[in-house]
Parts: C-alpha cells; structure tokens; sequence
C-alpha cells in the first residue's frame, strides 16, 4: 500500500462497519416487475445501474433481506466473477437485494463516510490489492474473511467528506448528461413513431412500399476474438455493450488484436447498424462517431444505402412492432437466436427516401446533443480516475482538487 499523510489512520474494513453481509446462496427467481436484484454486471461502473437491472417478486425480496436490508449509506460489493471487487452505492429509495457472488457493505458513519469508502474500495490501489488477495480458485472470487480485512486509510471526517464531495462533482455531473443522452434518445424515438409509424398505419401513403428489412439493408456477421481490457487494437463492440441503453458508451468497450486483413472486413463505420443474435437477439445499436472499432461475432452488421436509410432502419429496430416479431421469432425463449436472415425478415412500409431523409435531419441535432453528453461524461470520468489515486495517497490537496473539479463542472 502507498504512503499516506501523517495524521491518516489505517483501519482494517470490519472496524468501521456496522456489518459487512454475505448474499444468500441461491439463485433468486427473476420477474419482469418489483424490487431489483444487483448482480455483479450492474455494479461494474461503481454505480448501481437500476436501467440494465433484474427483478424480483416482494417475497423473494423478503427472502434475501433476512441477514440485512440495502438502504441508503450501504455499499453493494462484488465479491466473485470477471467484475469482483467493485462498490456502488445503494440509491435512496430504491428497494434492492443481493443477487450471487455479492455482499452488502454498512459502514459506521462515525467512523466513515460511505461515500469516501466506495471511492477508495474502487481506487487502483485498492484494485491492484484484491486482485492480489484472490482466494487461489479457478474462479477469481474474495473471500469474506479477506474482505472484512481491507485497509482502509481514515483521514479525519472532514476531510474525507471533502474527497468525497470533490469526486462526487464529477459524478452528478456525468448522472446530468446520462439524463440528457437519455431524454434525447427518448426523443428520437418518438419522433420516429410519429414520423413513420403512425403515418403509415393502417394503409401506407403514397410513395411507400410494403415490404421486408433486407430490402433496404444487407447483413455480415462479426469477427470472432477474445476480447481485452488492454489496447492490442482496436475497439471490440460486442452484446453487452449494447444491451443495456440505446447508445454505445465506447469508454468501456474492451479491444481485441486482429489482422490488418480483417480489421478492413469488420471496422465499423458510421451509420452501421448492429443487431445481436445470440446472448439479448433483437437488441441493437448505430455507430454514431466514428471509432476505431471491430464488431463481434454474436452482432451482425446491417448496411444501408445512406445514413438517412440507418436511422430509419434502426428507428424501426428499436419500436414495439420490432420488438413483437423479435419475440415471435425468438419463440418466447431467452436462450433463443436470430440468425441474420430472421433479422431482416421482419415486414415494414418503407416510405421514400426524401422522408427518411427529412427525419434525419430533424434528428440530427438531437443525436449531436447526445454525442456531445456523451463525450463530456467520458472526459468527467477519465478526469475522475486521473484525481482519485492522487486524493487517495494524499498526494494531491484537497482544495486543488476543488478548484480542478470547478473548473470542469
């Protein structure tokens, strides 16, 4: 562990908690409505991302809250899996219990802020310490006596509320453009209902076609690879990083290493269109900017005429009407795929191309709105995680810090 100033204390984690709470051993049953259950892949940003979330009925809530029941000032704590040793706070009123492979996290507030503590638990310090203290199994896992024993540095409570406002900045800041990307998408998507779907219900007008999605689009499936959190390449969009929000955060896509051969066969390009047939099969995404990016093998690559065709192909992907001949094709079964040639066999109207290309434009700047959001919350973040180890070791005061933060918020 890196030196700290003087006057701050090193405590071991189950010192300055009121208790730290093992999940119940047992897979709970999902359901598509109630309390949420927080898995591993909802915590991996150190936020507890309730949009991506599972739920649970009332009486497997119940169930899993016996030991302790999460509320505000808990931390929610991966202990096992790709994405073990991460905190992320339980949201004020928001019922939640701990699916597998997590704990829950209550610190004494007299002794510590938990908001602090979640900033140190996910410090690369702190990484680099777990990752160290894995219990020798295959499967990469903590266990509870290891986690009750993390050292935890106590400057005094002033100061870490300082550290801990200084950081939190950034992060409301980058919660404001989630909701700004997020109301700009719901946008988007209205408009396109009332651009096309209504419109064209029951009887197209005239000009549009009836017809089938491979009219307008052809298909490729993606690169097979392993994917890596190192820059081997370039970037390697797969399901998971489509699935859980209309937008690609291209931050926290991984890379993969590829030939230069076929980096020319499957580089994404702007307007390309993304579909998953396998893992969440219907769910899909559109290039937006243009990134050094390959695309997985369980996507499959729709390509259009012009970028006014891709909004408008995936406009359509992403409506009820889509969403209806996904499920149908899939069989109602999770574990079901979509081929590429299931994937454009849905029906449509296609209205002419002078009024996808109206609605382009009138989207377009709501799309730019998102994109710049976006890329304001991944400098936020990238400054964040640049301030965090430096706040944390103490090398860096607590009030330059500030005036940094200030000056980007």
């Amino acid at each position: 562990m890196e030196k700290h100033p003087p006057n701050w204390r090193w405590m071991p984690l189950d010192s300055i908690c009121i208790g730290i709470y093992d999940c119940p051993h047992s897979t709970p049953k999902l359901t598509l409505e109630g309390p949420y259950v927080a898995r591993t892949q909802d915590v991996i940003t150190g936020v507890f991302r309730s949009d991506g979330a599972a739920h649970v009925s009332q009486e497997t809530y119940k169930d899993r809250i016996k030991r302790a029941e999460p509320s505000y000032g808990d931390l929610l704590y991966s202990r096992e899996g790709t994405y073990f040793g991460i905190a992320a706070e339980v949201p004020s009123g928001v019922q939640v219990c701990l699916g597998q492979r997590m704990v829950l996290i209550r610190p004494d507030a007299a002794h510590v802020d938990h908001r602090f503590l979640r900033y140190w638990l996910n410090s690369p310090v702190m990484s680099a310490h777990v990752h160290g203290q894995r219990d020798g199994s295959v499967a990469e896992r903590l266990n509870l006596p290891t986690i009750r024993a993390l050292p935890i540095p106590l400057p005094d409570s002033r100061e870490q509320r300082r550290i801990a406002m200084a950081l939190g900045a950034l992060d409301d800041k980058i919660a404001v453009n989630e909701r700004i990307a997020a109301t700009a998408d719901e946008l988007t998507h209205a408009l396109f209902t009332r651009e096309f779907l209504a419109s064209a219900t029951p009887v197209p007008q005239d000009g549009w076609v009836s017809g089938h999605l491979s009219d307008i689009c052809s298909t490729q499936y993606g690169y097979t690879a392993s994917s890596s959190s190192e820059p081997v390449g370039p970037k390697f969009l797969r399901v998971k990083d489509i699935n859980k929000r209309n937008w690609v955060n291209w931050a926290d896509v991984p890379y993969c290493e590829i030939s230069e051969r076929d980096l020319e066969k499957y580089q994404l390009s702007l307007g390309d269109v993304l579909v998953a047939r396998m893992a969440d099969p219907g769910k899909s995404a559109i290039v937006e900017e243009s990134t050094d990016a390959v695309f997985a093998s369980y996507l499959v690559r729709l390509k259009t005429p012009s970028l006014a065709h891709s909004y408008f192909v995936w406009g359509f992907l992403k409506s009820d009407a889509y969403a209806d001949y996904a499920e149908s094709a899939r069989g109602g079964s999770v574990q079901a795929n979509m081929n590429a040639k299931v994937i454009v066999g849905a029906q449509l109207s296609i209205p002419p191309v002078e009024v996808m290309q109206q609605y382009l434009r009138l989207i377009a700047p709501v799309r730019q709105r998102l994109t710049l959001a976006l890329r304001e919350s991944q400098s936020l973040a990238a400054l964040r995680d640049t301030l965090l180890p430096q706040l944390m070791s103490g090398r860096l005061r607590v009030k330059d810090a500030e005036k940094i933060v200030e000056d980007h918020t």
